[in-house]
């Protein structure tokens, strides 16, 4: 399955964050941007039927103004938003047709599997859809993004043979961090023989900015070279990577990306070494050590989202970035139905099962002085 790379470059365009001008994508730009990324030779889009505004720009700046086999057009089907039956999911496709002008899609993911959002796709079977699809040739391959454990990454490869390629959030910083597993799930991808997509190989921009202590290891050994190239570089350099998606918002991070992606062939010895340098500093920053496990969600009587708010203060504490860390908190907490922090009524029981003998009590005070008690 390898081969689905080999002609389409190891940078993708990642249209999630595209520019944005009075509040509305700033198409001229993005044409600028599309005309820059096929000039320098790679040619994988990535859109999706949730990422507002984006599979219109995507006809406009590059379906609309290039021949179809210049490029590879990747979009998705959340069939968790808005999604009662088989047919509201099935219509998603439609829509994308439609709003892309596409034709037909080389890479047609569902989106975002894991978790409490699996179901919906066994429920509405859209895995027989996208093989349908794929027959009357809609679809060249067929294959999901994933945000959850290497141990649910494995069962639905297991269950799911058929699917060619898996979207996975691989970076530097995650690589070994419990949170998210990357190392873990990418090794499961490989073991299944499925090629893999990379997506937040910066992790949503965070690593554009690192701690100082790691920016400090990457300037030391490449001054001219920006930080967010040792994460693209980083992710580029796995075997059975597809194409490693970036999602640019302006030309300036589009002419960086180019400038070191164009003629990449991998990771030098001592590249790896400033990697794992970068690796070990990120390691040595005090973080709560929450592996989500969850059993203290098992226990807890009040459904309060524990790892969730772990997982945003250790965001907090990494990236001293307040909005990125308490949109994770809205995330993982409220939008996995947990309540908040501040709702904890400190009954122990918690602490009790935590592998890893945290004091949960004490922390969750921290996320509620830290995050507030949002309504």
């Amino acid at each position: 399955m390898d081969h689905l790379g080999k002609e389409i470059g190891k940078l993708g365009f990642g249209m999630m964050r595209l520019p944005q001008k009075d509040n509305r994508i700033d198409i001229e730009q993005t044409k600028q941007m599309v005309d820059m990324f096929l000039e320098a030779g790679f040619t994988y889009f990535d859109t999706a039927w949730a990422y507002a505004g984006s599979e219109d720009a995507v006809r406009q700046a590059l379906v609309e103004r290039y021949p179809r086999d210049r490029f590879q057009l990747a979009t998705k089907n959340a069939a968790w938003i808005d999604c009662k039956s088989r047919e509201d999911a099935a219509g998603q496709f439609d829509v994308s047709l439609k709003q892309t002008g596409a034709g037909y899609f080389d890479f047609y993911l569902l989106h975002n599997l894991g978790e409490g959002r699996t179901h919906f796709f066994n429920d509405f079977d859209m895995w027989s859809f996208v093989q349908e699809k794929k027959e009357q040739g809609l679809i060249k391959h067929i294959g999901f993004s994933f945000h959850s454990t290497p141990e649910e990454l494995d069962e639905l490869l297991t269950r799911h043979p058929e699917m060619e390629f898996v979207q996975l959030q691989i970076n530097y910083a995650d690589w070994d961090y419990p949170a998210v597993q990357s190392r873990r799930c990418y090794e499961v991808a490989r073991k299944h023989g499925k090629p893999v997509v990379i997506m937040e190989p910066v992790k949503g921009g965070m690593l554009a900015n690192p701690p100082e202590t790691v920016q400090k290891i990457f300037k030391a050994a490449e001054p001219d070279k920006s930080t967010a190239s040792w994460a693209i570089r980083f992710a580029a350099d796995l075997e059975g990577v597809i194409t490693v998606l970036s999602g640019m918002s302006d030309l300036g991070q589009m002419q960086d990306n180019l400038s070191y992606m164009k003629d990449f062939t991998g990771l030098s010895t001592e590249e790896k070494e400033t990697l794992k340098a970068a690796q070990k500093e990120i390691a040595r920053i005090p973080l709560i050590p929450c592996t989500t496990c969850n059993y203290c969600a098992k226990v807890c009587p009040g459904n309060i989202g524990i790892s969730g708010s772990f997982t945003a203060l250790n965001y907090l504490t990494l990236y001293q970035d307040m909005p990125s860390a308490a949109h994770q908190e809205d995330w993982l907490v409220s939008g996995h139905g947990k309540k908040r922090a501040a709702e904890c009524i400190k009954c122990g029981k918690c602490e009790e099962v935590c592998p890893q003998h945290i004091s949960i009590r004490k922390e969750l005070e921290r996320a509620a002085e830290t995050f507030g008690n949002k309504e």
